[in-house]
């Protein structure tokens, strides 16, 4: 089993790159939206626990699969002690079936992340995106608030790659990915 955690930023393309890695790989794509929108829209706000226990469930269950491997989407204030905790919380529930980690942070500035952040295939999977004045300010606050770049050398974990793809299409992001990690 692969588990490969894609971080960064908001709106900085981690689903989208999962998403065109999903195409050229045997890896499953599991971005953190899939459990944030029906939460949002059944208890009409964030509520942390039921996500959280949500993505749980998920996570046991395809660590218990013969499935290849896991592509896990999530933003990581790396401010927060916490956030770094629940991403060894992700980890401890493969650990025990041999899981293979795998780390790619990517970055952009704030101008490219803001235009990304209206884009068709953004808005179509994530419902809660589609108030563009929210999510922008959402978005420039979350950059004033919280650090979610890594300082260099911050991250070091076995099978990491930083990766600055502002200029770089999904698709090429991609087969970098799965060509330096061998996926």
């Amino acid at each position: 089993m692969k588990l490969l955690f894609i971080i960064g930023d908001a709106a900085v393309g981690k689903m989208t790159v999962g998403q065109e890695l999903m195409k050229i790989t045997d890896l499953r794509l599991f971005h953190n939206h899939m459990t944030i929108e029906p939460v949002l829209e059944i208890f009409g706000r964030w509520n942390w626990n039921a996500i959280r226990e949500m993505r749980d469930v998920i996570f046991r269950n395809f660590a218990a699969s013969d499935n290849y491997g896991m592509i896990y989407t999530i933003m990581w204030a790396f401010d927060e002690p916490e956030d770094r905790e629940y991403l060894e919380h992700v980890k401890s529930i493969f650990e025990p079936y041999g899981t293979e980690f795998y780390y790619v942070e990517l970055i952009a500035p704030q101008e490219v992340r803001l235009q990304r952040n209206v884009t068709e295939n953004r808005l179509k999977h994530k419902a809660s995106k589609r108030d563009i004045e929210t999510s922008n300010r959402r978005l420039i606050e979350d950059d004033k608030n919280h650090r979610c770049v890594s300082f260099e050398g911050e991250i070091t974990f076995d099978n990491y790659l930083r990766i600055d793809n502002s200029d770089k299409s999904p698709e090429e992001v991609a087969r970098l990915i799965k060509d330096t990690f061998d996926l």
